[in-house]
């Protein structure tokens, strides 16, 4: 499968764009990453390989995965071709970074973000080839100010390819990162695209990296901010348990996890997105006016931050 758009060109971004992350983590936290090397075995449905990097145990996070695909398929697993059924069974490569950072201090947000290409080649067509992608973030005990700085780098990131995209992008991860179970957001969003060509295989490239690029100033200076705040147990304890509706969402709604584990992918580079604890309660209801209960009714709504 050979589409106009030189794939090598993007997988090269997508290694150093893993490396320049893990890298600035390492620093930040003093805690090196775990590097794991992976190659499907021969015989099993998804050929490919990746660099899964991994850390966990460390003073600022609790744990931190990175990881980087390249696989190919006989068969676009049902959760790629839902919005492109003239898709269905084509065979398809695919290669992406999706990193999830969970902090120990619980006045640090997670964060999420994912960048990735897919061609396919439908049967007796030409090669069609997209991106997709963003990153969002879960705050624990919101910040308006780190809300302001996460969506503004967001929107800088997008601002040079057309003024209609931030508005449309994040409205997008508003309604994509949304337990829909629980008509409850997800954290506060961010921005998030799918099956995006529409600048033209050069330009929509471009895009995608101004995206995976801006993660860092993003998230960094929230984290600076936040990981020396004193905290407690009633802290953790609702940290952990705002942690199970990060899980939940993973498992029951997202669309990359649903790929990976439809079309074969490996379960431990998919599943690195989990937190190492969580907890769960039984309709739980915080206190009126305490910032648990504010973290629902002023943070997990949408709105325009920016």
């Amino acid at each position: 499968m050979k589409p106009s758009f030189e794939l090598d060109t993007v997988k090269n971004y997508l290694l150093g764009l893993q490396s320049r992350i893990t890298g600035a983590l390492a620093d930040m936290d003093d805690t090196p990453f775990l590097v794991d090397a992976w190659q499907k075995d021969p015989g099993e449905k998804l050929q490919g390989n990746g660099i899964t990097k991994i850390m966990e145990g460390g003073g600022i996070f609790e744990r931190a995965g990175c990881g980087f695909s390249h696989v190919t398929g006989p068969q676009l697993p049902p959760s790629a071709t839902q919005h492109r059924p003239e898709l269905a069974g084509s065979a398809f490569e695919a290669m992406g970074v999706s990193l999830v950072f969970h902090p120990r201090n619980p006045y640090v947000p997670t964060v999420h973000m994912n960048v990735r290409m897919i061609a396919a080649k439908p049967h007796g067509g030409p090669p069609v080839a997209w991106f997709g992608g963003g990153m969002d973030l879960t705050p624990y005990y919101g910040f308006d100010e780190d809300a302001v700085h996460f969506h503004q780098t967001c929107k800088d990131a997008l601002m040079p390819f057309g003024e209609a995209l931030h508005p449309r992008f994040k409205a997008w991860c508003d309604d994509y990162f949304c337990n829909k179970h629980r008509h409850e957001q997800r954290g506060v969003g961010g921005v998030f695209f799918d099956d995006f060509s529409e600048l033209g295989m050069h330009q929509s490239f471009a895009m995608l990296q101004s995206v995976g690029d801006a993660l860092l100033l993003a998230y960094l200076p929230i984290v600076q901010r936040r990981k020396d705040t004193p905290y407690g147990e009633r802290e953790r304890d609702f940290q952990l348990y705002r942690r199970g509706r990060y899980v939940e969402f993973n498992l029951v709604w997202d669309r990359g996890t649903h790929f990976g584990l439809q079309s074969g992918g490996r379960t431990e580079s998919i599943l690195l997105s989990m937190p190492p604890e969580v907890r769960w309660s039984y309709q739980r209801k915080d206190e009126a006016g305490s910032p648990e209960a504010r973290l629902l009714s002023h943070f997990l709504v949408p709105r325009n931050w920016v």
